[in-house]
C-alpha cells in the first residue's frame, strides 16, 4: 500500500502504490501485475514437476511419460539450434509444389491442421451453434492477419505508420532467413502487407465483434460455396477430415467475400508468398534461435516494448500447459489444489448467486417477464470449480524426446482433429477453455456456466489465511465479475440454455441499455496513456461485470457476516479491507508500447481504472473512508446496471 496517498483523492494508489514502487517489470514481461506474478509462481511450480518427469525415465504413467519427454525436447536448446530451420521445410515444399490456384484449399486445409485456425486467409474450427447450443457446428471466420488486431492495418497516425513499417522490415528479414534474396524479399514483404490489409479493411473491429448478431450467420454448403465461388469447400472439407459437412456460421460473410475478390486477382505467386509468410510467422517460435530471437524483436520488443525474450524453461513449460494442458493440469492439481478449497470457492459462489437473485427479485426497472427469464438463466448457471471432472486423454498423441519441432506439430494437430471432431456430435457440457494451471476465470455464454482454473485460487487472491473481508473482496469480486457476465451487454442476448434468443421487452432493453450507457460515458473519460483513451465500447463488458462483481461481492460478504461482529485488523476496518483486498487484484505496471496495443486489442479497461472507475460508483466506499462530496473518489451521479 502507499499509506501517504489519500484513499478518497486516488484509490488505487492508495491500495497498490506500494506493490507497484516494489515490483517493478521483469524485463522478459511487457507488463507485471498481481495475476502475473501469480502465474509466474504457478509457472516454477509446474517447471519443479516437468524437471523431475523428464529427468525419469521409468516408473511414469503415460501422460508423465509425454509431458515429461515433451519438456525435456523442449529444453534441448543444442538440438533446436541444429536443426535451423529444416523443420520447416515440409511446409514450405507443399506450397512451392502448387500447380495452380486449384490446389490451394488443400494446402490451405494442411496448414490450418497444423497450425491452428485463425491463420492463413481464414479461420475455420467448431463451436456451438447460436441458434441451438445443444449442436457443435462448423465456423467459418475471419483471420489472415500477422499484427494482432485489424486496427493495427486501418489506423493512419504516424505511430500506425511506424509500425506498420517496421512490420514490413520484420516480414523481409524473416524471408531473408527463408534463404531468399534482399530486394526479392522486400518486395515480398510489401506484397503480404497489402493481402494483410485488405483482409483487415474487410473484417468487422473487435467493437463490432461484441454483438453476437453480427457474427452469426448459418448456412449451408451451397451457401458457403456462394460466397467464394473459386474455391473449392469440398477439396478443404475432405483435407481436413470432414468430408459432406452441411452446417456452417459464417461469422463474418462480406469477409469472405473479400477473400474470394483476393484469390482472383492475386497471381499465384503472390499467394505462394503470403502462404510462406503465415508459415514461418506461425513456427519460428519452435526454430533456431535466428528465428526465435527475430520473432521476437518485432512481436516482443518492438510491439510490446519487452527488453528481453523469456528463458527458455519459461517458453518450454507455457508450451506443455498449452498443448498437454490437461495432463499437466492433473499433476498440479494433485499437489496444490484440495478438496476443501473447492468447497470454500463453491460457498461463496452459492452466496453471491443468492445475493444476484436477491438484487433481481428487487429490482425496480425490470418487468415480471423479463425478471423471470433471467432468473431462470441464473438456476441454469453451472459452476466448475478448479479442474475437469474428466480428464482429456492424450493416448493418441505421440510424443517424442530428440524431436521438438516434431512434437509441437503433432500436437497442434491432435489439438485441430479434436476439435473437428466435435462437430455434429453431442455437446461435452463437462469440457473446460482453461487448464487447471492458469490464472484466470471465464463465463461462457453458450456453455452457460462460470470456470475457474485452481491456478487463479491461491494467494494472494484467494487467500485461506485471511479473513472474510479481503477474500470476498477479491475471489468474491471476481466470482461476481464472472456471473455479471451472463447479464453483461454481450451475455443478456443468451438464455438459460446458451442459445442467441431475445429474452427481453422492450422496454427492459432500453432500461439496460440506459444504464449500461451510463458506465460507457464515464470509462470514455479515462485516458490509457499518451491521448489514448479507453474505447469504452470494446470494453463495456467488462466494465459492467466489474462494478456488477463488487456489488454482488460486497452483498454475499454482509450476508456471510450477518450476526457476526468482524474485527478492524491492522488498522484498517472491515469494510476498508474489503475494498482493499478488492483493488489489490488489480496492482500493475505497464510499458507504454503494450498500453497502446492493449488500447486496441484488450476488452478489459486498465487496473487503475477497474478499480478507480468501481469505487466512484460504491456509496458503500464513500461510507467505509468517511469520503466528502466533491473529493475525486467521490461520483454525483452513479452508474449502477446490476
Amino acid at each position: 500500500m502507499d499509506k501517504s496517498a489519500d484513499p478518497c483523492v486516488d484509490f488505487y494508489r492508495f491500495a497498490c502504490g506500494g506493490w507497484m514502487r516494489n515490483n517493478p517489470i521483469p524485463p522478459d514481461e511487457s507488463r507485471w501485475s498481481v495475476y502475473g506474478k501469480l502465474a509466474r509462481e504457478n509457472q516454477r511450480f509446474l517447471w519443479g514437476i516437468l524437471d523431475a518427469l523428464a529427468k525419469r525415465t521409468a516408473g511414469r504413467s503415460a501422460a508423465q511419460q509425454k509431458i515429461g519427454d515433451y519438456f525435456a525436447a523442449c529444453m534441448d536448446e543444442a538440438a533446436v539450434e541444429l536443426s535451423g530451420g529444416r523443420p520447416l521445410k515440409p511446409y514450405l515444399d507443399r506450397i512451392y509444389r502448387m500447380k495452380s490456384k486449384g490446389d490451394l484449399p488443400e494446402v490451405l486445409a494442411g496448414l490450418h491442421l497444423v497450425t491452428g485456425d485463425g491463420g492463413a486467409f481464414f479461420g475455420f474450427g467448431s463451436n456451438q451453434d447460436y441458434a441451438d447450443a445443444t449442436q457443435v457446428i462448423a465456423f467459418a471466420g475471419s483471420g489472415g492477419l500477422g499484427l494482432p488486431d485489424r486496427d493495427f492495418y486501418t489506423k493512419d497516425d504516424d505511430r500506425s505508420r511506424e509500425l506498420r513499417a517496421r512490420y514490413a522490415a520484420h516480414i523481409t528479414r524473416m524471408f531473408g532467413l527463408l534463404g531468399d534474396p534482399p530486394g526479392a524479399a522486400g518486395r515480398e514483404a510489401a506484397k503480404v502487407l497489402e493481402i494483410e490489409t485488405g483482409l483487415a479493411r474487410a473484417s468487422l473491429t473487435r467493437t463490432q465483434r461484441r454483438d453476437p448478431y453480427q457474427l452469426f450467420h448459418k448456412t449451408d454448403a451451397k451457401g458457403l460455396k456462394a460466397l467464394t465461388p473459386g474455391f473449392d469447400w469440398d477439396v478443404y472439407l475432405k483435407t481436413a477430415g470432414l468430408p459432406g459437412l452441411n452446417a456452417f456460421n459464417v461469422t463474418e460473410p462480406e469477409f469472405f467475400k473479400e477473400l474470394d475478390r483476393q484469390w482472383r486477382s492475386l497471381a499465384l505467386g503472390d499467394i505462394k508468398t503470403y502462404l510462406r509468410w503465415h508459415a514461418v510467422h506461425a513456427t519460428a517460435p519452435f526454430l533456431s534461435s535466428a528465428f526465435v530471437d527475430e520473432d521476437f524483436d518485432f512481436f516482443g520488443k518492438t510491439l510490446y516494448g519487452v527488453p528481453e525474450p523469456r528463458p527458455r524453461w519459461k517458453r518450454c513449460v507455457a508450451l506443455v500447459d498449452a498443448q498437454l494442458g490437461e495432463a499437466l493440469g492433473e499433476e498440479y492439481v494433485s499437489r496444490a489444489f484440495s478438496a476443501e478449497l473447492k468447497q470454500k470457492t463453491l460457498h461463496m459462489t452459492k452466496q453471491i448467486e443468492q445475493a444476484m437473485h436477491d438484487e433481481l427479485v428487487a429490482l425496480e426497472w425490470m418487468s415480471a417477464a423479463t425478471r423471470e427469464k433471467a432468473l431462470e438463466k441464473l438456476r441454469a448457471i453451472v459452476n466448475k470449480i478448479g479442474y475437469p471432472d474428466k480428464w482429456r486423454d492424450y493416448g493418441s498423441l505421440e510424443i517424442r524426446r530428440d524431436d521438438f519441432f516434431g512434437n509441437v506439430a503433432r500436437a497442434k494437430l491432435f489439438e485441430s482433429r479434436r476439435r473437428l471432431a466435435k462437430i455434429g456430435k453431442p455437446l461435452d457440457r463437462g469440457e473446460w477453455s482453461m487448464t487447471p494451471p492458469t490464472v484466470n476465470a471465464y463465463y461462457d455464454p453458450h456453455m452457460n456456466d462460470i470456470n475457474f482454473a485452481a491456478g487463479v485460487l491461491q494467494p494472494p487472491l484467494y487467500d485461506p489465511k485471511m479473513d472474510d473481508a479481503p477474500n470476498y473482496g477479491n475471489t468474491g469480486a471476481t466470482i461476481g465479475h464472472e456471473l455479471t457476465h451472463g447479464f453483461d451487454d454481450e451475455g443478456r442476448h443468451f438464455n438459460a440454455r446458451g442459445n442467441l434468443k431475445d429474452w427481453w421487452t422492450e422496454k427492459d432493453a432500453k432500461e439496460f441499455n440506459a444504464r449500461a450507457q451510463c458506465i460507457v460515458d464515464q470509462y470514455a473519460q479515462y485516458t490509457i496513456v499518451d491521448e489514448i483513451r479507453i474505447n469504452s465500447r470494446l470494453t463495456e463488458g467488462e466494465d459492467i461485470a466489474d462494478l456488477g462483481g463488487l456489488v454482488l461481492a460486497w452483498l454475499a460478504w454482509k450476508a456471510e457476516t450477518t450476526g457476526a461482529r468482524p474485527e478492524s485488523r491492522d488498522g484498517f476496518t472491515p469494510e476498508q479491507r474489503f475494498f482493499v483486498g478488492y483493488a489489490q487484484w488489480a496492482c500493475e505496471n505497464n510499458r507504454p508500447e503494450d498500453q497502446r496495443a492493449r488500447a486496441l486489442t484488450d476488452p478489459h479497461s486498465a487496473g487503475r481504472y477497474r478499480v478507480n472507475g468501481l469505487v466512484v460508483n460504491m456509496p458503500e466506499f464513500e461510507r467505509a473512508f468517511s469520503c466528502k462530496a466533491g473529493q475525486p473518489m467521490v461520483r454525483e451521479n452513479r452508474c449502477r446496471v446490476w
